[in-house]
């Protein structure tokens, strides 16, 4: 029953990041500080009120670790939105998806933990996807390629510095700097390049925080409704595949081979990792 739960819960995390991605994409004639500003404004509202009502201290314990998630938060974030204006919406998605790879990399460094030889195995399969997108797939934007690159990197410190966090503060806590801080870069960076938006935009750019908190909401269910951590983590590339799909139907975008097949090495070398890393600690 539990596994039946975690699944729906995380169908609907998966379906909602997809939702927000497709907004991203739609919206690609605003400035991406503007998009971070929406993305995180409604969801700090969500945060806030949580951590209100609760009655939890909002300021957490480890102010200084939990400024610098947000930073590297945000500045990940913002690269991912820039890169949408120069790939298409699947492609970016799964790239992004390269933030373990650096994860493990900076892990090794600053939590001084190993990486078995079967990992770097699975994460050169990973990078073989980037290498057949990028040599085979003419189509696809070196700069937008640069800009998901950055913002996977930082996507990975984020991992490092959650590990660093653990459980010493509340995870509701944790997105809310997460929020707060986007909402002060997004508002200060748009300064002079904001366009105003019209008509069912507004409710678009409402969306953007509305999809992002239930997506992050119902993955954290699925996660500790699931008896076992490997049942479910695969499932988060299900946000991949409904993106892409979102991409070629409402978008138009055409995915050659290729691509595909550069898309579909990327995600089954970081399954296969994740699901490597869950039997070590059994």
């Amino acid at each position: 029953m539990d596994i039946k739960k975690a699944l729906k819960f995380m169908l609907i995390s998966t379906l909602s990041f997809a939702c927000m991605n497709s907004i991203v994409k739609h919206l690609t004639h605003m400035s991406a500080y503007q998009i971070v500003f929406f993305r995180s404004i409604t969801t700090l509202i969500f945060t806030l009120t949580f951590l209100l009502k609760h009655k939890i201290p909002v300021l957490g314990n480890n102010k200084k670790i939990l400024i610098l998630r947000g930073v590297v938060g945000v500045t990940s974030m913002t690269f991912f939105f820039m890169s949408t204006k120069y790939l298409p919406i699947g492609t970016a998605v799964s790239l992004r998806y390269m933030a373990p790879i650096f994860a493990a990399i900076f892990a090794i460094f600053f939590l001084k933990e190993k990486v078995k030889p079967m990992q770097w195995f699975f994460f050169a399969m990973a990078f073989s996807g980037v290498v057949i997108l990028k040599g085979f797939d003419l189509n696809l934007d070196s700069y937008g390629l640069l800009l998901i690159f950055i913002s996977a990197i930082f996507s990975g410190l984020v991992y490092v510095v959650l590990s660093k966090i653990g459980k010493t503060e509340h995870p509701v806590v944790v997105v809310n700097y997460f929020m707060a801080i986007s909402v002060i870069v997004g508002a200060t960076l748009s300064i002079g390049r904001w366009v105003n938006p019209i008509g069912i935009e507004w409710f678009m750019l409402l969306g953007l925080g509305v999809f992002g908190y239930f997506g992050q909401v119902y993955m954290t269910k699925a996660f500790q409704t699931a008896s076992s951590t490997s049942q479910i983590a695969p499932l988060k590339y299900l946000e991949t595949i409904f993106t892409l799909l979102f991409g070629v139907f409402v978008f138009a975008e055409v995915y050659t081979f290729w691509s595909l097949l550069g898309i579909g090495l990327i995600i089954v070398g970081l399954i296969l990792n994740a699901q490597f890393k869950e039997r070590l600690k059994t």
